[in-house]
């Protein structure tokens, strides 16, 4: 019987994360609210986005507009990191960027769990950014998914390449 697998990853599809971008930058241009508060936000980076303000409160609005996006566009908020607002100049500025990939810390995390409380069938192994999980039986990856997915994460996590 030939064995099945997964892995686990933390990746964002960056194609999302630019159309919720190109949307909250269209409603920065169009909402009363953010009319003459300079409110932009742009990419800063491969996997950065920066967002810019007038005033410490229309940054927030601005960020939590980005992230009402990117929700209704299914990215978990847990990939993006931000940092607190800060003032440049008089603009206030917030830096955010998104997580990609596990890091080893993160991967040892979730491979104790499922060795600790996941089906005894099923083995891990880290395999650069991903977790590979591998067993005989698909019912015991699908019990092992369903473990992680229940379990509280301070990371994203995806399964993909499911054989």
């Amino acid at each position: 019987m030939a064995t099945s697998s997964f892995d686990i990853v933390s990746k964002v599809d960056r194609q999302e994360v630019d159309n919720a971008l190109n949307q909250t930058e269209k409603e920065l241009r169009q909402r009363y609210d953010f009319k003459n508060t300079g409110a932009s936000i742009s990419w800063s980076g491969e996997l950065g986005v920066e967002l810019r303000a007038n005033s410490e409160e229309r940054v927030l609005a601005a960020l939590d507009a980005f992230q009402t996006r990117l929700v209704k566009r299914g990215v978990s908020l847990k990939a993006l990191e931000t940092a607190d607002p800060k003032a440049s100049g008089q603009e206030y500025v917030i830096v955010g960027t998104f997580q990609s990939g596990l890091t080893t810390e993160q991967a040892k995390k979730v491979a104790k769990l499922i060795r600790d409380e996941g089906p005894k069938a099923v083995k891990t192994q880290i395999q650069g950014e991903e977790l590979r999980v591998t067993g005989k039986k698909r019912d015991d990856l699908q019990d092992t998914i369903a473990l992680v997915k229940d379990s509280d994460w301070d990371f994203a996590v995806q399964f993909v390449n499911y054989r």
